[in-house]
């Protein structure tokens, strides 16, 4: 992706709005992504317009819930955790089963093991029902398709294609923004320090398949060998190079 678009792309993302415009709800991982997502939406919307979601899915970890909780915490953010039973039945994920996570999903082509099938669609879903339920006007979500596992339901023709149905099938003109859909890591590290969840990002952010929070690096805790620590360096040494 050109330096110009990215840095159009920032100066869109990290600016707030001539006035504050309707209300925000971040679905939360307690990762990198998320949490910059809310520094976006904070920025948009005011933190008092501000709510968040996080999912319990037999993930293989629950660090990233706590740690979605602490950061929500410390921007006074209302944090909704929703139990996604169905999700713990697809045994195919690394993520849900514990198993490799640098390995290749064991029937999906050219997917790695940390897929997880119909993740992303309920997700937004639920966000979409919660956010119509709370008239909320915008739901983020840190999904990208220029730094990213592979994963299809990170796509914006993905995106776009499900919020079109669900705002037709409830009559609904919530917007689902995806503030990171064209930047790399890199920019995502400089949009955090634009709308001030930068300490967020580096001391309680995770992202780490092993849930390894005890190695600390420049770039955040992670045991720095699994796909998404490594990932995370990438990203933060080019955003150190580039910055």
């Amino acid at each position: 992706m050109p330096q110009s678009t990215i840095e159009a792309c920032l100066d869109v993302m990290s600016k707030p709005p001539k006035r504050q415009e309707g209300s925000g709800l971040v679905v939360m991982s307690g990762g990198q992504d998320s949490t910059t997502c809310l520094g976006v939406a904070i920025m948009r919307h005011g933190r008092e317009n501000v709510r968040a979601v996080a999912f319990d899915y037999g993930q293989k970890h629950s660090i990233e819930l706590e740690q979605a909780r602490l950061i929500c915490e410390r921007h006074e953010i209302l944090l909704i955790t929703v139990d996604i039973p169905v999700l713990k039945m697809m045994e195919s994920s690394a993520l849900v089963t514990h198993g490799d996570t640098s390995a290749p999903h064991e029937y999906l082509a050219d997917l790695p093991a940390t897929f997880v099938p119909a993740r992303n669609a309920l997700f937004l879903t639920m966000a979409f029902g919660l956010a119509m339920e709370a008239r909320t006007t915008h739901i983020y979500t840190g999904v990208c398709q220029t730094d990213y596992s592979g994963y299809p339901d990170c796509r914006e023709e993905f995106v776009v294609a499900l919020e079109n149905a669900l705002q037709v099938g409830y009559q609904s003109t919530i917007k689902i923004v995806t503030p990171l859909m064209h930047l790399d890591k890199a920019a995502t590290f400089e949009l955090a320090r634009r709308t001030g969840v930068w300490d967020d990002v580096i001391q309680f952010s995770h992202t780490c398949y092993e849930g390894v929070r005890d190695n600390l690096h420049p770039w955040g805790a992670g045991c720095g060998a699994c796909p998404a620590c490594e990932l995370r360096a990438k990203g933060f040494n080019k955003f150190e190079a580039r910055y």
